[in-house]
């Protein structure tokens, strides 16, 4: 069973899906926290938003890509740029999609399951294809 397990998470997306549960998981439990002492929906969504960005990063960068993480300096930061802008592309997908869904009448949870889906395959390949580019 071990070696199943060992061999699942060699693989790159098994490791992104890790990667992605974990910010997800920082986003809302950070949001449900800072709601919870008061802070206004918004401010509560955003920033707890850009922490599970962030762990979203440090997993992804040390965990996923390790193999493709560019060196300190100029490069890592401009993967660290073009990382927060596929996040708000998943972003910019998740609300398309929800707002959509309100438009023609569909439960917004059915459109945000739909989003969640879209959002993680778009995000999933502009990492893989333009992030975290091989040299």
């Amino acid at each position: 069973m071990s070696g199943l397990f060992h061999r699942i998470f060699q693989w790159r997306l098994a490791r992104y899906m890790v990667a992605s549960f974990a910010g997800t998981i920082v986003d809302l439990g950070g949001f449900l926290l800072l709601y919870a002492n008061g802070m206004a929906p918004v401010g509560a969504a955003t920033a707890s938003y850009i922490l599970g960005v962030a762990i979203h990063w440090i997993v992804s960068s040390r965990f996923v890509f390790a193999d493709r993480l560019a060196r300190p300096g100029m490069a890592r930061g401009t993967q660290q740029v073009l990382f927060v802008l596929s996040a708000l592309a998943g972003l910019a997908i998740t609300a398309g999609i929800v707002w959509f869904a309100g438009e023609v009448d569909v439960d917004p949870r059915i459109g945000k399951l739909v989003a969640m889906g879209a959002s993680f395959l778009a995000v999933w390949t502009i990492r893989l294809l333009f992030v975290f580019r091989p040299d």
